[in-house]
């Protein structure tokens, strides 16, 4: 057999590496619809128990996202209501779809990744007056929007927006914490009225602190450019939240550094990652003595070590 090349080798194995992770990326890719086709959760806004629970986004997994153009998003209020066509849908470890959105469609500011609890469509509209304004409604574009409608809900064409999820013809949605102290018990909230049409999200551990400000006790988040953060329009939507691959993105918070970092990845999941690189770097090394075992008994290898025998000893002549 010929001698080994250290610089070959290195080189080869560098190519089947980088050639590895294109297909797998590529394949993503054509999977989801969308690129980068992963992201990584930075924040513990969407985690259900302390210690990180699989099926749910815990801070320092990866999501896959999917293209919000291959699919219609289902909100939390859709998936809830037993009239619904969507009644029962759930992903992530709770109803409704989950969504990577721009705040307020800008890109400098880090996307949110949040649960879409419901949607604001627009109802009825008539047109503007002659010097572009409303005289009723809201303007948007180009016509005034005078009533709304909330998909999954008893709200269909109103001026002005009241929901409780309590359970009572609507899903139950609880609220915790401050809400909870103040006798607030199911997210809700009344008369308001909207800046335009859209999703209102919220993270599944933030205790009803929806987004945008809507809920009685929470003033929603902002953006470094433009103020706080309005229902958001499709055109914000970056993608639609799928799988989740859990652990791995604590490498790249852990590397990367910022704030908040790693910081809020469940103490668990460092210990679930330990584990898995150790795996993945021990079964190698139990994998390859059997494979030499077994190679070194096949006929192809006896017969290569007949010709390295037969090429040393001409080789002596």
């Amino acid at each position: 057999m010929g001698e080994s090349n250290p610089a070959g080798n290195l080189l080869r194995e560098v190519v089947l590496a980088v050639g590895m992770i294109a297909i797998i990326v590529l394949g993503m890719w054509a999977h989801t619809g969308s690129m980068p086709p992963l992201v990584v959760v930075e924040s513990n806004s969407m985690q259900h128990d302390d210690s990180g629970e699989i099926g749910t986004i815990d801070a320092g997994d990866l999501v896959m996202v999917h293209s919000p153009e291959k699919r219609d998003i289902i909100t939390w209020a859709e998936a809830t209501q037993e009239s619904s066509i969507h009644y029962g849908y759930e992903t992530l470890g709770m109803p409704g779809d989950v969504i990577i959105y721009k705040r307020n469609g800008e890109d400098v500011s880090t996307p949110i990744i949040h649960r879409a609890l419901f949607e604001i469509v627009v109802g009825e509209t008539v047109p503007h007056n002659s010097e572009g304004d409303c005289d009723e409604g809201i303007l948007w574009e180009d016509e005034c929007v005078i009533s709304w409608t909330v998909p999954g809900t008893d709200q269909v064409n109103v001026a002005n927006i009241s929901i409780e999820f309590n359970g009572q013809g609507l899903g139950a949605y609880p609220c915790y914490g401050v809400a909870a102290a103040h006798g607030q018990v199911w997210f809700g909230f009344e008369e308001y009225s909207p800046r335009n049409p859209g999703f209102i999200t919220l993270g599944d551990n933030n205790n009803c602190g929806d987004d945008q400000g809507v809920f009685s006790f929470t003033q929603g988040i902002s953006s470094s450019l433009s103020g706080a953060v309005r229902p958001v329009i499709d055109d914000w939507v970056i993608g639609i939240a799928g799988a989740e691959i859990p652990w791995l993105g604590t490498v790249k918070l852990l590397v990367s550094g910022g704030e908040p970092g790693a910081s809020e990845v469940p103490g668990a999941s460092f210990l679930f990652l330990i584990g898995f690189v150790g795996t993945v770097l021990v079964i190698p090394m139990l994998i390859e003595p059997m494979i030499r075992r077994i190679l070194s008994n096949s006929p192809e290898m006896e017969q290569a070590e007949k010709e390295d025998a037969m090429a040393s000893y001409y080789e002596e002549e």
